[in-house]
Parts: C-alpha cells; structure tokens; sequence
C-alpha cells in the first residue's frame, strides 16, 4: 500500500451504502474520506427538521429486517421507535387498507370470511384465465395481464392500475409481466406492510443514524468527484463508488434510464391532515402518486397533538433527465444488456469498488446494504 497517499480509502457518496463502508473503514484502521456532492450528508435518507417534525426530504424511508444482527447493529448506533408501515389506498376518495388482506377485501366486496374473499379472486382469476386462452395467451405477455391472473379485475382497476401507470410513466399492457410477478395476498386482518421481524425509524430521524455511522470519519460536502477527478483519484489507495455507474465511465455505452420523483411540501397549520404516514392514490387522475405526512413516522397516539402543526409531501412520478435525483431503475431488456456492458468495465477498475443503488443499477432497501457491508 502506497502511504504517501493521503487516505486509504476515498467512499463517493454519503449515502447509507457510503456511510455504513466508512464505519466499516474506520474499525479496520483505515485512513477514510467521504465525499458527497449533495449539501448534506446521508444521501436519500437525509431527514430536515421543520416544525419539530423530521420530514424525509427524498421519500418515505422504512427500516426493516428480519436479521438480528443487523437490526442490534442499527439500535446500537441509534434506538428505533416502533413505527409499522400500514399504508392506505385511496381510489376516488374512498379508502382501502394495503397490503391486500381482509381489511381490503371486505372495504371491496363486504365479504366476511377468508374462504369468501379466495372465492371472490379465484372466480376473478379464472376469469382473467379464460380470456386469455380463448385469445390464444398462454402466458402474460405484460403487467396487466400478470396481474389479472394475481389478483382479478376488481382489485387490479381499483389498486393497481391507475398507481402503477402514473409510477412508471407508461401504460401496463406496455410493461414487463416481470415486474409484478408476486403480490402480496393475505386472508388474514393484518395491515402490516412488512413481514420483516424488525422495522422501525431511528428515533429523530435518520439524521442520527448516518451521524452515527460517520462518527470520526472526514467529509466533505458540496463536493463533485468529476470535477477534479484527477485529483481525487491521487488522493486514496482504492474508492468505493456509489455514484451513477454509467457516469463514470462518462456515458461511454449510453444513459441507462431511471424514473425521478419530485416533491411538493407543505406546512399546515393543523395537528392531523390524513391520519397515517403514507397514503397513496390510486385513481389515475390524482396527478401525484401518494402524499407523506411524516409526523406519523415519529409521533403515535396522543402525541400527534402535541404539535400543532403537520408537513405533507405530494410526490409525482416522472422521467428521470440530467440535472435531477435519480430513484428507481427501469430494468427492463435495453437497460440490463447496457448495465451489463458498464459492469464489465467496473470489474477491470482494480483501484475501484462500485457499490450500491446507483452503481450497481439496483434497487436496494437500507437493511440488505447494512448486512452486505457489514458481512451480518
């Protein structure tokens, strides 16, 4: 190892997959600095504090597991509340309970007993089934036929459709069957989103978590690594890069393609404005895709109250172009055989690690990283 560098390890990014290295670097003994062109820390999962309520500024962000080790990793830097993500569906002002369990099949059908809602989506399915063979379909050739064999008609117009066309931009006959291959389906009255053994959010937000994780570490914020990337390059023995891969290699194949979100906040002044952290709407004339009162993710009980003010996010879909915050890969034919080609390079940068959402063109939740870096 070469110790006229500076640093022994330069990590681009501060998000969690950056931050939860750097800890890692720090307790091996290494030399570590963290750069993040954003200016703040804690990538997506950065929290602004606005009216005593910490608002998640790039989205909902839920913490949940079923590894121990790594839910004892997370408290150990930080205590989580017990928040449970129960999300609600609301199609034309009318509300259902997410994911579908019988809450959602007695607000769709009135029925009472789980044999009763399996015979309601089995007869539905059938249905679906039949149409498609007598069409000559002997498989799903796209979402919305997958998802008419899943779950049927009813469920599918009134939960699925509309959400999923404004979340990708396309219609569903125009998306891959792939990308809803299983849905989650419940006969029992249970409104847990997760089945994860732990979930939760660090107690004030997960601000406390990446401080926690970058404890000790250098970093430096408002820092582009492109625009002096020679410089950033002499400074450390190896990188881990968490930025966009294909960015890296400065477009050389082509962009892979990602949906964005854009967010309109906004404070109001009363203690409650829909009762539950996430709400999403699922009619197709509802511009936005869900609104996010982020209180809920903190307070419970009589202590909504307590402050007498609320902020709600509006999020909308949309394309993803230069100059925005990337979010979801599109991982369909075109973008895996480009990713493919930009993976190739990546494995011949030996001074390189390319690690994370952005590098590896996948979509990661927080714990999955934790557990990779850490070896948990």
């Amino acid at each position: 190892m070469n110790s006229k560098r500076d640093y022994d390890l330069l990590i681009v990014g501060a998000g969690i997959s950056g931050a939860t290295a750097a800890y890692k670097a720090k307790q091996e003994g290494k030399r570590c600095l963290v750069i993040d062109i954003r200016p703040h820390l804690g990538g997506n999962i950065y929290c602004e504090n606005v009216e005593g309520i910490n608002v998640h500024k790039y989205g909902a962000h839920i913490f949940h597991t079923s590894n121990k080790r790594v839910w004892e990793f997370v408290n150990g830097i930080v205590e989580f509340n017990r928040y449970t993500n129960s999300p609600i569906a609301n199609y034309q002002g009318k509300q259902y309970n997410l994911p579908f369990n019988m809450n959602t099949f007695y607000q769709m059908w009135g029925v009472l007993t789980p044999e009763e809602a399996r015979q309601k989506i089995d007869e539905q399915r059938q249905e679906a089934l039949t149409r498609m063979r007598n069409d000559g379909i002997t498989e799903p050739r796209n979402l919305e036929e997958q998802a008419l064999l899943l779950i049927g008609k009813d469920i599918y117009e009134t939960l699925i459709k509309g959400y999923t066309e404004k979340q990708w931009g396309r219609k569903c006959t125009d998306l891959p069957a792939f990308i809803i291959k299983r849905l989650p389906v419940r006969f029992v009255h249970d409104n847990n989103y997760f089945c994860d053994r732990y979930q939760g959010i660090p107690i004030g937000g997960y601000n406390k978590l990446i401080d926690g994780l970058l404890d000790g570490i250098e970093t430096r914020i408002n820092t582009n690594f492109f625009d002096d990337r020679q410089h950033w390059e002499s400074i450390a023995d190896h990188i881990l890069y968490t930025g966009k891969i294909d960015e890296y290699f400065d477009y050389r194949f082509g962009q892979l393609e990602w949906r964005s979100v854009r967010f309109e906040q906004e404070t109001l002044d009363m203690p409650n404005f829909q009762g539950n952290a996430v709400m999403n709407f699922t009619d197709a004339e509802t511009p936005y895709t869900r609104i996010i009162e982020h209180k809920h993710f903190e307070m419970f009980g009589d202590e909504v109250y307590q402050c007498p003010k609320t902020v709600i996010s509006r999020e909308y879909s949309s394309e993803w172009h230069p100059g925005i915050e990337p979010f979801y890969t599109v991982n369909n034919e075109r973008n895996n055989k480009l990713y493919t080609k930009y993976k190739e390079l990546a494995d011949q940068e030996s001074h390189v690690t390319f690690g994370g959402r952005l590098a590896e063109y996948k979509y990661y939740d927080m714990a999955p990283i934790i557990e990779k870096v850490m070896g948990l």
